[in-house]
């Protein structure tokens, strides 16, 4: 069981007081996919994530936006201001508004932040419309999303992405028209149609992308999709993402405090290190720690 240093790649932070995430309150409709948000609508600061950490040997984390309302550079200055002592939220992938008229600008300002490697754009059509994060399943071939996802390239950031299988070929097209842009898939891809055609389309939408050598996953939050999972059923996703991209593309997070919804932290990490167990050392140094070291410049 792998006990070396983790960076988690994948977690949130928010002070409900603020009054920047709405969709957190019941009274939202904007995020449907997501049921049982009413656990979390809580505070979630630093020293609550090291609490929830604390059997974990975690040296670095990444904060990844959390729908911030109005604007997005609010929260990157929100987030300099917190405690960096253990190592908590020292890396950001920031929030912009990707194909909307000033998205060019507030990407040129999160770019200033030494801390910021991403920005994160959201593809996740599906079908049916309770499971959708936007309205447009052609996002991705919108102009305006793919002029601003150009200008990521040009400052040096990283697409950070949530797919649905049914945009596998939109992000096959995005990183090979932009072989020079780091783009990072989240949450495993989002297995989210669980019967055998569902998981057959999320196999090959997997593999289709990992033909790009500019893509690299996180496995994160694998209860999202998996409301009744078990440790094999998570193998059997973290493996396929593996023999898709490989150790050396790949990557273990939380997602927390969002997949406490399925899963406790220690019960993420616990998997995780049990799966791993069949790599040898390197494989799951590089599974844990040494990718996310490189990919978000740490």
């Amino acid at each position: 069981m792998y006990s070396g240093p983790v960076i988690d790649p994948h977690h949130h932070l928010w002070d409900l007081s603020m009054g920047k995430h709405p969709w957190l309150l019941p009274s939202d409709p904007t995020v449907q996919a997501l049921p049982g948000l009413e656990q979390i609508a809580h505070d979630y600061l630093p020293a609550d994530y090291s609490r929830d950490a604390s059997k974990h040997n975690v040296v670095a984390t990444v904060h990844i936006e959390a729908l911030w309302a109005g604007d997005p550079v609010g929260e990157t200055r929100w987030l300099e201001t917190l405690d960096k002592s253990n190592g908590v939220a020292v890396r950001y992938v920031g929030g912009a508004s990707l194909g909307q008229e000033n998205a060019l600008s507030v990407i040129a300002e999160q770019a200033s932040f030494d801390r910021v490697t991403g920005i994160r754009g959201i593809l996740s059509w599906h079908p049916d419309p309770k499971k959708c994060f936007v309205t447009d399943p052609e996002l991705g071939r919108n102009a305006a999303w793919r002029r601003d996802v150009a200008a990521l390239q040009s400052h040096g950031l990283n697409l950070e992405l949530m797919m649905y299988p049914y945009q596998a070929e939109i992000v096959r097209e995005i990183a090979s028209d932009l072989p020079g842009l780091q783009i990072i898939i989240n949450h495993c891809g989002s297995p989210i149609d669980r019967d055998a055609e569902g998981m057959q389309r999320w196999r090959d939408g997997l593999k289709l992308i990992a033909t790009c050598p500019n893509i690299a996953i996180k496995i994160s939050n694998p209860g999202a999709y998996d409301h009744d999972w078990t440790l094999e059923s998570v193998r059997d996703v973290a493996l396929h993402c593996i023999d898709c991209f490989g150790t050396e593309r790949s990557m273990f997070g939380t997602d927390y405090p969002v997949s406490r919804i399925q899963m406790s932290y220690d019960q993420i990490y616990d998997t995780f290190k049990a799966i791993a167990a069949s790599f040898d050392l390197e494989e799951q140094a590089a599974l844990f720690h040494d990718n996310a070291k490189r990919f978000y410049r740490l």
